[in-house]
């Protein structure tokens, strides 16, 4: 390739995104840069030539990956450079990763790594959703074989209408918003969120998605034929025995539909009476030949049981467990399992089980963000745990994978619309799963309303959470959607179809299809089959718990929460902290500020209620405004010749001249009996408009006493006030001013700051 090959794709709103191969990393099997506007990806892909010994699936590994530097930040912690992937950045390579990887033949197991790069970035389109794109135009350009090619958008509903790829700036204003990928002709996967919207409108944001993608792949085939690509490499990665594999399919498939459709619920014994078929057909070959041909009788009684299982389903209506296809499984429930936790609920359905916990937290429990693009702080977190046990196996539980990461997102998102937007609570759920057989994240949508109810936390609506299947037959227009999937049906159909949502609409939906020329028909038919689902799940939520706990459990903290004037932010935290620090210290309580546009939000959080009491009323007392006439009690903070400053609010002293201490006369300071430290009584008499200095007075208290008449006095001076200089006569400095010492007029001196 001697010169660089471009293509532009203009999207509805005018922006473009250009594809350009042949200038950057030539030595891998593809390789195309992404632009759009300031945004570039490079995306790479690389395919061994064989496949690994013993190998019968696609090993792919698909890696998204952003450079600080393509924000011109630097990373965090001590390193300073980029480490293991953020959660933002592996479920984006899974976004990638489930679109592609059904999409390479069934024959192909070469090890085949897709990375993309973010490499610059200016904050304004949102990179995640040129990902697939650009790592399918990689494949199209390379030898690789691929079924392709597809892409990937994220269409949004901003005030009714449609948006493909929205900035993030627009995102913010959405209803609804799904990340959809595609061939020309199929919808591969779905997933995303949105406010409780109706099924025809999420058919609707499906067909302007695809729309768009159809454009998009239009443009990898015109880039693959002037690069010349599109003759893909020559593979054997399989060796098979056509007569080996009749045999199988001749003597084990009346069995292994004998057990699809003898309907029984228990997943082991089914298991096992599968097993059973296969280990006697590999016994009955000759001993001589059976270590070499264990291998294919595998691989080919796996089709024969899919394919049993599958007709089973298709021409009787029998599931595996003996259900009908729009049955679901038996569920109970059960809410404060645990006493500990602030709220906690089991949630089983059939073999599938999920034990939630609610944990409330006070500010300091953020959790702080700080990836490339996206940084800030989670209020909601929701963590999902798969261990080995749930599924009966013996392996060790090791550190979060990305289906963990994955599952826990689409449950995050089911829930996280239908919080209080008053909330004042960090809230963290925790899934763990006991049991597996179907469905776990819409298990852990379902405990973890449940938990949340028992927590005490006021839901806009309880949500709830299903899983659809489908079957199809490849020679005929028969097909079978099926409601609550169990694993098999998972992995032996061709559809999982994952929808949660309230009674009103749809709050969060994830989809992947491994099957070619679905339907919108069929899709629809699987939208309202999947709302009944969810509303007979909801009812049964609604008899466990009706309603959310009247009041938090003893051992949640409380919080109360208030708006200061910004300019007020400074005075409640103090130089270095001081002030906030003092409040926590004799209160008890935790405090914490920050700045939003309306101004300064407090929260104060407490286990009691004296403790919260106290904070407030400290606080209350450093962003009250002085009112003049009102009386406050006060702290005398120094004492000068001609008064005292007191502090009679935090943070706000006032002069108490030595003429407002008493209706008597006072010769001085020691005869009015104040001392540093004194709590007197004192009334704000006067706030001056210019300067903001406040006068104070005691003497306003205290009766006057009869016959008393006020003297003409000179007004006290003020902070600075110097009076006239006395005359002098020529070079004659005279004696001192009598009184200068500190009568009752002020001497002259000039009193501190206040």
């Amino acid at each position: 390739m001697l010169h660089p090959i471009k293509k532009t794709i203009s999207l509805p709103d005018g922006r473009e995104i250009t594809l350009e191969t042949g200038k950057l990393a030539k030595q891998a099997d593809g390789a195309v840069e992404l632009r759009m506007g300031n945004t570039m990806l490079l995306a790479t892909v690389v395919s061994a030539k064989e496949a690994g010994e013993g190998v019968d699936f696609m090993p792919l590994q698909v890696e998204y990956k952003e450079k600080f530097s393509s924000f011109g930040r630097f990373p965090g912690g001590f390193l300073k450079r980029e480490g293991r992937a953020s959660d933002y950045e592996i479920l984006t390579a899974r976004l990638v990763d489930r679109v592609l990887r059904p999409l390479f033949p069934d024959n192909y197991h070469a090890d085949t790594f897709v990375n993309i790069t973010l490499y610059s970035t200016d904050g304004v389109d949102i990179p995640d959703a040129l990902a697939g794109l650009a790592a399918s135009a990689a494949l199209a350009v390379s030898d690789v074989p691929f079924h392709g090619p597809i892409s990937e958008v994220r269409v949004a509903r901003i005030d009714g209408q449609f948006v493909i790829n929205p900035t993030f700036e627009q995102l913010e204003k959405a209803d609804m918003e799904l990340m959809v990928g595609a061939t020309k002709e199929n919808i591969m996967m779905v997933e995303g969120e949105m406010n409780e919207v109706s099924e025809s409108d999420l058919l609707a944001a499906l067909k302007a998605a695809h729309e768009a993608i159809k454009t998009q792949c239009e443009a990898q085939e015109e880039l693959a034929r002037e690069v010349g690509s599109t003759e893909k490499r020559e593979y054997c990665h399989e060796v098979n025995d056509e007569e080996l594999r009749k045999d199988v399919r001749e003597k084990c498939y009346d069995k292994a539909y004998a057990v699809a459709k003898a309907g029984c619920a228990d997943k082991h014994w089914r298991a096992d009476q599968f097993d059973a078929i296969c280990n006697e057909y590999i016994e009955s070959i000759p001993e001589e030949e059976r270590e070499e041909k264990t291998p294919l009788v595998k691989r080919y009684y796996h089709d024969v049981e899919k394919d049993a299982v599958r007709r089973c389903i298709l021409d009787e209506g029998i599931r595996l467990d003996g259900r009908k296809t729009t049955e679901i499984r038996p569920i109970w429930c059960e809410v404060d399992y645990l006493p500990g936790p602030h709220g906690s609920a089991i949630f089983t359905r059939g073999e599938t089980q999920s034990l939630s916990t609610v944990t409330l937290g006070t500010k300091l429990d953020e959790k702080i963000v700080d990836d490339v693009i996206n940084q800030g702080r989670e209020r909601f977190l929701l963590h999902y745990n798969f261990p080995p046990f749930s599924t009966g196996e013996a392996k060790p539980v090791r550190s979060v994978g990305r289906r963990e990461i994955g599952h826990g997102n689409l449950a995050h998102r089911a829930l996280k619309r239908m919080l209080p937007d008053d909330f004042p609570y960090v809230c963290r759920i925790v899934s763990d799963i006991l049991e597996s057989n179907g469905s776990s994240s819409m298990a852990t949508v379902c405990a973890g309303t449940l938990a949340l109810l028992d927590a005490g936390v006021k839901m806009k609506k309880p949500v709830s959470g299903i899983a659809m299947g489908l079957i199809t037959d490849t020679e005929s227009p028969k097909y079978a959607v099926l409601s609550d999937i169990l694993g098999d049906e998972d992995h032996l159909g061709d559809m999982d179809f994952k929808v949660t949502g309230t009674k009103d609409g749809i709050t969060a939906t994830q989809m992947d299809i491994k099957c070619d020329g679905l339907s919108y028909e069929i899709l629809e038919r699987a939208l309202n089959q999947a709302r009944d689902g969810r509303l007979h799940i909801l009812n049964i939520i609604n008899e466990t718990i009706p309603e959310p706990r009247a009041d938090y459990k003893p051992n949640v903290p409380r919080i109360v929460t208030m708006l200061i004037p910004k300019e007020l932010i400074g005075a409640v935290i103090g130089p270095g902290g001081k002030v906030i620090q003092g409040i926590q210290e004799e209160s008890g309580a935790t405090v914490s500020i920050d700045e939003i546009d309306e101004g300064g939000y407090i929260e104060v959080a407490a286990a009691n209620k004296a403790s919260i009491d106290k904070a407030l009323e400290m606080i209350n007392a450093i962003v009250a405004l002085p009112e003049e006439g009102k009386v406050y009690t006060g702290k005398v903070r120094s004492i000068l010749d001609f008064g005292a400053f007191v502090e009679f609010m935090p943070n706000r002293d006032g002069l108490l001249h030595i003429s407002e201490i008493s209706w008597e006369r006072l010769d001085n300071m020691e005869a009015s009996g104040l001392k540093e430290g004194d709590t007197v009584e004192v009334k704000l008499i006067e706030i001056d408009k210019k300067t903001g200095k406040y006068r104070l007075s005691m003497r306003a208290l205290q009766p006057k006493p009869e016959g008393y008449v006020e003297r003409p006095a000179r007004p006290p001076r003020q902070q600075g006030e110097r009076g006239p200089r006395p005359q002098r006569q020529g070079g004659d400095r005279g004696p001192r001013r009598e009184g200068s010492g500190g009568n009752n007029n002020g001497g002259g001196q000039r009193p501190p700051k206040h």
